[in-house]
C-alpha cells in the first residue's frame, strides 16, 4: 500500500531544547505537536514535507462540484456541511455528523485528508455531512470534545427545527430543507470513534422526548481509539510508522487528552473496561465497527465489538483486509493503490448499506 511514511521519534531530529525565544519545547509528538514550558502548544507540521498536502484547507463553494456542494456555517459550534446533489424526487436525505479524529489533540476537518473521503461519502450514500473543529487537548481536556458533539448535534436541530424565514445564512437554508433529522448517523474516525460511543450514549441517556425531532438512529466508529492501559498483542506486534498513527502517537496524545491523572483504562478510552459503565445499561444506538487488520489498536478495537454482542448490542464488523489506521484518509493512498482504493470503496458502501437499514 502507498503510505506517507515518518520517522520513529528516535530517528527524527530532535528539536532544540531552546527557542530563540526563549521558551523550552518540553514535550514533542511525532512532528504533529509541541508543548512549551509556559503553556503555549505549536502544531505546526514539522513531518515529512510531502505530507503536507494532505492538511491543506479546503474553502466552501456553492457552485456544485463533483456532484455536491460545501458550505461554511458560523456559529456555536461552526458547522461544515456537505450537500449532494439530488433529484427533487429523493426527499430528505439522511445525515451524516463527522466526530474528526487526531488523537483528540490535531487535526481540522476542512483538512484535504478528511475532504476527500466525506465529500465522496456524501454523494455515495446520499447523505447531508456535517463536520465541526472540536475543541483540541491539552488546551481542552476529555470530555469537552464529547460535549462538543453533543453541541454539534444541539446546533443541527436548531436549524432543521427553525422557521425558514428566521435563518438568514442561505446555507442554513439549504440545510433545514434536505436534512432528516430522524435519521441522524454518527461517524468518527479514530478518536472520533470514541466521540461516536459516547455521544450517542448520552443522547439516549436523555431520551427520545429530549432530543425529538432529532433521532441518531446509528454511529460508524472507523478504527476508534480504544485501548486499555496493558499493551495489546497488536499494539507489540512490529509494523511500520506513518503519518497517521505510532505509538508515540497514542500514548502521548492519550496522555494531553485524558482527565489529569487518568490511565487508559478510562471509560473514555476503554468503555469495555471495569471502570466503565456495563454496556446492557449504556443506551446505543445500531453499530457498525470498522476494524483495519494491520492496525496497531486492532485487538482492542476487536475487543470492544465482542462486548458489544456480549451485552446484546446490534453490532456489525467490517475488517479492513491488509490494511493500517485511518488508511482510506491518505488521498494519495487512494488515488494510487489499487488495494487501497478498493478498500476504501468497500467502506464507503458497507456505511452507505449501513445508512440505507436505518
Amino acid at each position: 500500500m502507498a503510505t506517507v511514511a515518518t520517522e520513529s521519534p528516535q530517528q527524527q531530529q530532535q528539536t532544540p531544547a531552546v527557542l530563540p525565544d526563549g521558551r523550552k519545547v518540553v514535550d514533542e509528538v511525532s512532528g504533529w505537536l509541541r508543548v512549551f514550558d509556559d503553556g503555549s502548544i505549536d502544531r505546526t507540521w514539522t513531518g515529512p514535507p510531502e505530507a503536507l498536502p494532505l492538511m491543506q484547507h479546503v474553502e466552501p463553494y456553492a457552485v456544485p462540484r463533483d456532484g455536491h456542494t460545501l458550505h461554511d456555517l458560523p456559529g456555536e459550534p461552526d458547522l461544515r456541511v456537505y450537500l449532494p446533489e439530488v433529484n427533487d424526487s429523493a426527499g430528505r436525505l439522511p445525515v451524516i455528523v463527522q466526530l474528526h479524529g487526531g488523537g483528540f489533540c490535531i487535526s481540522d476537518p476542512s483538512w484535504t485528508l478528511y475532504h476527500h473521503f466525506y465529500a465522496r461519502l456524501a454523494c455515495a450514500v446520499p447523505a447531508v455531512v456535517v463536520t465541526a473543529q472540536l475543541p483540541l487537548a491539552p488546551e481542552h481536556r476529555l470530555p469537552a470534545q464529547i460535549y462538543s458533539g453533543v453541541d454539534v448535534l444541539r446546533r443541527l436541530r436548531t436549524i432543521v427545527t427553525s422557521d425558514a424565514g428566521a435563518l438568514e445564512d442561505p446555507a442554513a437554508k439549504l440545510l433545514r430543507e434536505a436534512a432528516d433529522l430522524s435519521r441522524v448517523f454518527l461517524v468518527g474516525d479514530s478518536s472520533g470513534g470514541n466521540l461516536v460511543h459516547h455521544v450517542a450514549a448520552r443522547v439516549g441517556a436523555d431520551g427520545p422526548d429530549v432530543w425529538a425531532p432529532l433521532r441518531v438512529a446509528g454511529g460508524v466508529p472507523i478504527h476508534p481509539g480504544f485501548v486499555r492501559a496493558e499493551r495489546s498483542r497488536s499494539e507489540l506486534q512490529a509494523t511500520a510508522d506513518s503519518v497517521f498513527f505510532t505509538l508515540d502517537m497514542l500514548d502521548k496524545f492519550l496522555a494531553m487528552a485524558l482527565p489529569e491523572g487518568a490511565t487508559k483504562d478510562h471509560p473514555y478510552t476503554c468503555p469495555m473496561g471495569a471502570n466503565a459503565p456495563p454496556l446492557e445499561s449504556v443506551p446505543l444506538p445500531p453499530m457498525l465497527v470498522a476494524v483495519a487488520e494491520k492496525d496497531l489498536i486492532r485487538d482492542t478495537n476487536l475487543e470492544y465489538c465482542d462486548a458489544l454482542r456480549a451485552a446484546g448490542k446490534d453490532v456489525e464488523l467490517l475488517i479492513n483486509r491488509g490494511m493500517s489506521h485511518s488508511f482510506y484518509l491518505n488521498k494519495f493512498a487512494v488515488d494510487m493503490d489499487p488495494t487501497t482504493g478498493e478498500r476504501t470503496q468497500e467502506l464507503i458502501d458497507a456505511i452507505k448499506t449501513f445508512v440505507s437499514r436505518h
